[in-house]
This record gives structure tokens, C-alpha cells and sequence, in this order.
């Protein structure tokens, strides 16, 4: 017999649900997918990885197809420089983009014969090795690796290419409110280099802060539902790993 009481609470059960899902994905934590090379050797494609919508605060991004209930942001926190932040791209504010905080407001950023300076200070750089090969797409690139210290002094890796790496920019003035952003596999990375399509980020675009990776697959042995692949497929050393 048709039981519309038992429908009734099930839907209201449903509803419930989906409101507490909404509210902790945009005020405390988002689970993101890595779908590109840019952030090589530290997030690779496949990996899953958990954002913290509350670091720097919320604005109108903070929510799903961000809806314009507000302008600017509120309750907002400063994001540092170094940080591994999610962001809305300023060409259509509706593609999240993952890439390493470099610039912040009225700061000069500028690359002099492949090295990154900021604010005319060379950020320093120790190379940690001179084999490594990554993925740029579908391609295997050859890298040197090296280990960067910022001026806050929080170190991080960053790859460049042996042959053809960028070499030399003209300064990029980071305007008030925004931020400017690289990839860490530099020669594979369209980041706010370039001006047209990524640019300087506003701070109201900022989505969160990368924290850890919570589950990661290669994609290129496997999908994750080929169970009988998941020996080969899963990266069970990058489950639950802190990303710096």
C-alpha cells in the first residue's frame, strides 16, 4: 500500500542531508580533483585532495555557482605567501585553478635568466636533483629539481625544464587586492604569467587553501572501479598526506 508518511519523511530526510552537505562544502571543507600536471612533483593528476574554505574567509565563490548574495569577502584572513590556494579564474570566475601562492599585493615579481625574484630579492634555490622525469599532459619532460625557500622562509619543490626552461620576464606589479600565482612544474603551467587568460587573481576569487591529499589513483593504469587494478592504480603513499 502506497505509504505517503513514510515518502514524506524520507524526503525530508533527503533534504536535510543535501542542506548539512551544502553548508560543510562551503564553509569548511571541499574535496577537490587534480585533473593537470601544473603542480608537479607535488600534486599529480588523480590526486583527490581536501581545501579549507574558512583560511582566508568567504565571499561569493565560497558557495556553489557562486551565487551573488554578497560582495567582498567577510570574516577574511590573509593568505600567506607560499600557500597552495584554489581560486575562481578571473577570465570567467567560474573555473577553479590550483597553483602556489607567489606574489602578493604590490609586490614585483620577475624571472632574470630562469630564476624567480621578488620585490628584486633572487629567491633562493638549491638543487636537489638533475634526472627526475614528470609529466607535462600527456609528454615526459625532463626536469631539474629544486628546493626553494621564500622569504618567509617556507621551502617548497619546484621543477624546471633541463632544455628551454623560462628565462626572462618583464616585472609583474601585483595590483592592491590581488594575488599572483605559479605553478611549481614552471615550464608546464599556465599561471598568472599569463596576463590574458589567468592574470593577477583578486582576493574575492579565492576558493581555499589546499591542505592534504585524501586519495589518489593513476588514471593512466586504471579506473578507480577496476578493483582488480587497485594494486597498480592506487598511490597508498600519497593517502592522507599533508601538501606544503
Amino acid at each position: 500500500m502506497f505509504n505517503k508518511d513514510f515518502i514524506i519523511e524520507n524526503l525530508k530526510t533527503l533534504f536535510y542531508a543535501l542542506v548539512i552537505a551544502v553548508v560543510i562544502r562551503s564553509l569548511l571543507i571541499q574535496p577537490f580533483y587534480i585533473p593537470s600536471s601544473s603542480m608537479e612533483p607535488n600534486l599529480l593528476v588523480g590526486d583527490r585532495i581536501f581545501v579549507t574554505k574558512y583560511s582566508y574567509g568567504y565571499s561569493k565563490h565560497s558557495f556553489p555557482f557562486s551565487p551573488p548574495i554578497f560582495d567582498g569577502r567577510i570574516i577574511s584572513n590573509e593568505p600567506k605567501r607560499g600557500d597552495i590556494v584554489v581560486f575562481k579564474t578571473p577570465a570567467d570566475n567560474r573555473t577553479d585553478y590550483i597553483k602556489r601562492l607567489i606574489g602578493l599585493p604590490g609586490d614585483k615579481v620577475q624571472f632574470i635568466n630562469s630564476n624567480l625574484y621578488i620585490n628584486s630579492s633572487e629567491v633562493l634555490k638549491s638543487r636537489v636533483s638533475k634526472d627526475d622525469i614528470i609529466y607535462c599532459g600527456n609528454n615526459k619532460i625532463n626536469v631539474f629539481t629544486f628546493e626553494e625557500i621564500l622569504s618567509d622562509k617556507k621551502k617548497h619543490t619546484a621543477v624546471y625544464l633541463k632544455d628551454f626552461t623560462f628565462q626572462n620576464s618583464d616585472p609583474f606589479m601585483v595590483p592592491k587586492n590581488h594575488y599572483f600565482f605559479l605553478g611549481d612544474n614552471r615550464d608546464c603551467s599556465k599561471d598568472s604569467r599569463f596576463l590574458t587568460s589567468v592574470g593577477y587573481v583578486h582576493k574575492d576569487n579565492l576558493v581555499g587553501k589546499a591542505q592534504f591529499i585524501f586519495f589518489s589513483s593513476d588514471k593512466s593504469i586504471g579506473s578507480i572501479f577496476s578493483f582488480w587494478q587497485w594494486n597498480k592504480s592506487l598511490r597508498l603513499d600519497r593517502f592522507f598526506k599533508k601538501i606544503n
